[in-house]
């Protein structure tokens, strides 16, 4: 089959993993130095690396069926599903471990169609979604963590915790929406009971909490360029592995 996208031609790496030509060649030399091109049994890759990386990438991207996808690299269905469930794993971001001591951080949780409904729950959007607890640096903008997806009629205060991120973060200070309440992240101020209005000084801090919020729904706009996370057909951990790998991506794209 002829091919008609490869990561040969620099023009065709923009737009399908949101990177630079030359952030594209620090992920693929990353990727190599973390096993993803060792020498294996069997039958070796139809694809070099760095091709097998712009597949996967294009699929998040464009969320074609394998049917739509395998002849633009001129390989067949099953070996572009082998190279996705294979490489999309390895591209998956790696968490965090340590945060300095002024480290502000914010969390939220988003929804993503998904089609597996073992995992999956019809949520406030009617559809059968994931919930997914994402945390980003305040500061960089960066995502730092990336929680287990839950089935999306899970609240957020729940999600938090059964989803790793709680775990994750520690106890670094973290801003959250009041979806958030009672779990002791930094939340807006509410009224009490009765009480008619708050007091200027809350008012204008949760006008300043409101902004620094913004940025996480910002990232979470980004992120959702990526078309896999309006409509998921992957199975198990795939939508997992695919909202850490865009994570990863849009940190690389972020930081230049």
């Amino acid at each position: 089959m002829a091919v008609v996208i490869t990561a040969s031609e620099p023009s065709w790496i923009a737009p399908f993993t949101g990177l630079s030509p030359r952030c594209f060649g620090r992920l693929v030399a990353a990727l190599r130095r973390e096993g993803a091109d060792a020498v294996r049994r069997g039958r070796p890759w139809s694809l070099p690396l760095e091709d097998r990386v712009l597949l996967v990438t294009t699929y998040w991207r464009t969320n074609l069926t394998m049917r739509q996808l395998a002849p633009l690299f001129g390989i067949s269905k099953s070996a572009a599903d082998r190279i996705i469930d294979h490489l999309g794993p390895r591209l998956a971001l790696q968490p965090r471990r340590r945060f300095r001591k002024d480290t502000v951080l914010i969390v939220d949780g988003t929804l993503v169609p998904t089609r597996d409904h073992s995992i999956a729950e019809q949520s406030k959007n009617y559809r059968y979604s994931t919930a997914h607890q994402v945390v980003i640096d305040a500061v960089t903008r960066l995502v730092v963590v990336v929680g287990r997806p839950l089935p999306g009629n899970r609240h957020d205060s729940r999600g938090w915790e059964e989803s790793g991120a709680k775990t994750a973060v520690g106890t670094t200070t973290t801003i959250a929406d009041g979806g958030y309440q009672g779990t002791g992240l930094v939340i807006p101020h509410r009224r009490a009971a009765g009480q008619a209005e708050l007091p200027a000084w809350k008012e204008e801090h949760n006008r300043s909490h409101k902004q620094v919020r913004a940025r996480i729904e910002h990232t979470f706009a980004r992120m959702k360029t990526w078309k896999i996370l309006r409509d998921c057909r992957l199975k198990g951990d795939g939508i997992h592995h695919a909202m850490l790998g865009i994570a990863r991506l849009h940190n690389l794209a972020s930081a230049g």
